[in-house]
């Protein structure tokens, strides 16, 4: 890292021992490094998050303008209902 500037978080009891215990057992060098990493994960977290949100927009954009026939959703349920009694049907046969 090339400039750090700090700053002041205020952080409850619960997170503050959670940060602290990471230092003390050595898993990292610092509350700070704690922190930036957790900032990392979120960043990640955060990135992921939008890629779906917009990934799922161009999907639905998709869909709304795709105008080949569509299926009614109750046609989609009866076959559904058709082929999950005919396993349940198969399951209970040698029953």
């Amino acid at each position: 890292m090339a400039t750090a500037e700090k700053i002041s978080i205020a952080l409850p009891p619960e997170m503050v021992h959670i940060v602290r215990g990471a230092v003390a057992t050595g898993e990292y060098a610092s509350s700070s490094e704690v922190i930036r990493d957790a900032l990392r994960d979120w960043t990640y977290k955060r990135n992921l998050r939008q890629q779906g949100v917009t990934e799922l927009r161009r999907v639905w954009q998709e869909a709304l303008n795709d105008k080949t026939p569509s299926i009614s959703p109750d046609d989609v349920l009866d076959r559904l209902e058709r082929k999950y009694q005919a396993i349940a049907d198969n399951t209970n046969v040698g029953k």
